[in-house]
């Protein structure tokens, strides 16, 4: 057979094998899903987050395990305290935090304590299962605007002249660790232990430790905490005053705080 003979039979082989192909695969094309038939059909590249959301909702309506496995929205944050933790709530009504500075007025022959009192005291406590102290869940606050001693004068000078409480209204406390107490706590009985964490005064932020003495009945902690440290720790600034002669540079916190389980 010649050369334009074989390439004849050539192009006739190539044009059957394509009709066979064309046979094969358009009933293939005919059974395609339609649009009616399948919304999958429908989705376009832009729609991804929706065609996972449907493959999502219709997996968990089949699946009830699924569904219910699955966290609700804002389930996290409304969560308890992990388990083994114990929250202690501050009562208000049985608590109040003073001041106590030495200071000797020029109408007086002997020195006496200046003393501010509030009852403005709100917060809580929460030790973890070991009796450490859970840092990011405690918090004692108060509002020193509310300081009242037995002079007015003398209150105004402090909110204005050292503690500026219109613009700092509020000293916080968060204990960091505790020595001394028992746990786990009895129920009852007195204790005496210390506290240490980070006192902050307007906007400065020092580690302070308290000295407790107190008890506990029935599971309610009652006590007095005492610290103390110089005006120039916290950046206060010392009186000074014609009718105050002298004032030790000394201040003494003194808070006598309830604390009872917080409900289960």
């Amino acid at each position: 057979m010649s050369t334009k003979g074989i390439y004849k039979w050539f192009v006739l082989l190539i044009g059957v094998l394509l009709v066979g192909c064309s046979a094969v695969t358009t009933p293939q094309a005919a059974s395609l899903p339609t649009s009616t038939s399948s919304p999958a059909s429908t989705t376009t590249p832009s729609q991804p987050a929706a065609t996972a959301a449907a493959a999502v909702t219709s997996t968990t309506a089949a699946d009830p395990a699924v569904a219910t496995a699955t966290p609700a929205a804002g389930a996290q944050a409304s969560a308890s305290l992990p388990a083994g933790e114990i929250q202690f709530n501050l009562v208000a009504a049985n608590s109040s935090v003073d001041y106590r500075v030495r200071e000797q007025l020029a109408r007086l022959n002997f020195p006496t304590d200046a003393v501010g009192k509030t009852n403005a005291v709100s917060g809580s406590v929460v030790f973890k299962q070991d009796g450490t102290i859970d840092q990011a869940a405690s918090k004692i606050t108060v509002d020193v605007s509310t300081l009242k001693s037995d002079s007015s004068m003398r209150d105004g000078y402090v909110a204005r002249a050292i503690l500026q409480s219109s613009q700092y209204q509020y000293v916080t406390f968060v204990p960091t660790s505790v020595t001394g107490l028992p746990w786990p706590l009895p129920q009852s009985g007195n204790v005496s232990f210390k506290v240490t964490g980070n006192l902050t005064i307007r906007n400065v932020t020092k580690p302070v430790t308290w000295d407790v003495k107190g008890s506990i009945q029935n599971g309610i902690a009652t006590g007095t905490a005492t610290t103390s440290f110089k005006f120039e720790d916290f950046n206060l600034n010392q009186p000074r005053v014609p009718v105050v002669l002298n004032v030790v540079d000394n201040i003494t916190l003194e808070a006598t705080l309830s604390f009872q389980p917080a409900s289960k």
